[in-house]
């Protein structure tokens, strides 16, 4: 028994009559006919009783029909359900961020948008630091990731640069320069630096590290940390201070000062996109179209491409 003998048999009986169904499906009514003969064969009962005027459905017609139209019921939604799947607008998105993007006020909006826009779309997020979500992108464990700066560009990704934002210097709350309105990196050339960094990868503290160096000193290590958090964590505790989005200044606010760097220090801290280049379909496609359009609305000019 296959789907098209489901169709032929409820064309049968709405119409009572197997000319008329023949001709409502575009088709001969012989060819019907034996078609008709065929299923209640394969089945084993009659569907319908025969008369001069047409056909009536018996008891076991009638069961079937119930059957029958459930089954054509189903799968109409199922086709349906995969017509939006293929429209991108069912299915499951996978997004990754580190700690330091998911402090940005720009990483729950975006995902708030989606899934106002779109409520058939579920949501799987997923928390690491930049070169494990760039990994799981590249590797279609994660549809995209939101991160800083990246630590390695695969030439099949895309990094975006959505957004940009300054830098704060984080120390201790009892730190000689506590009570100070701004900084410039060479006050600092005595204080022990927490890092948040792959050893030997570029990124955010890198290009710290440049900064100080061109600035005549070389800092001090006192940790490398996989994320942002523990790195205020350990400030926190006094272990160090540490160089942050300013979009984290509200975490340990009794324990923590958050001061910015003098006018003119070329140190910021972008908010990358990252996704597969020739994959950006489907859900993807939606949720790339609202991280740009919730980045446009605050911060005016965007910065798309390649970063260095």
């Amino acid at each position: 028994m296959e789907i098209r003998h489901l169709r032929y048999f409820m064309a049968v009986a709405e119409a009572g009559h197997m000319t008329r169904a023949a001709e409502r499906l575009g088709i001969q009514q012989p060819p019907l006919s034996l078609q008709i003969k065929a299923l209640e064969a394969a089945l084993g009962v009659a569907l319908f009783h025969r008369h001069p005027k047409g056909v009536t459905l018996t008891d076991a017609g009638r069961l079937f029909e119930i059957e029958a139209r459930q089954l054509l019921d189903d799968m109409a939604a199922m086709e349906q359900r995969m017509a939006r799947v293929a429209r991108g607008e069912l299915g499951v998105l996978h997004v990754g961020f580190t700690s330091s993007a998911a402090a940005h006020a720009f990483t729950p909006e975006a995902l708030r948008a989606c899934r106002r826009a779109w409520p058939g779309i579920a949501l799987s997020i997923r928390e690491d630091h930049a070169a494990g979500i760039t990994a799981a992108v590249e590797a279609g464990r994660l549809h995209c990731g939101l991160i800083r700066v990246p630590v390695s560009q695969p030439e099949n990704l895309t990094f975006e640069v959505l957004l940009r934002e300054p830098v704060l210097v984080a120390l201790p709350v009892d730190h000689a320069f506590a009570g100070r309105r701004s900084l410039v990196l060479s006050d600092l050339h005595e204080d022990a630096f927490i890092l948040v960094r792959q050893p030997g990868a570029p990124g955010l503290y890198a290009n710290l590290l440049a900064l100080c160096e061109a600035q005549g000193f070389r800092p001090r290590i006192a940790a490398e940390v996989e994320r942002m958090v523990t790195s205020l964590n350990l400030v926190a505790a006094g272990a160090g201070i540490a160089v942050v989005p300013a979009s984290m200044r509200g975490l340990h606010p009794h324990a923590v000062v958050y001061l910015p760097l003098a006018d003119g220090t070329p140190l910021d801290a972008p908010l990358t996109l990252v996704y597969r280049t020739a994959d950006a379909t489907g859900p993807a496609a939606h949720f790339l179209k609202i991280a740009r359009d919730t980045a446009r609305k605050a911060q005016p000019r965007p910065r798309r491409g390649r970063t260095a």
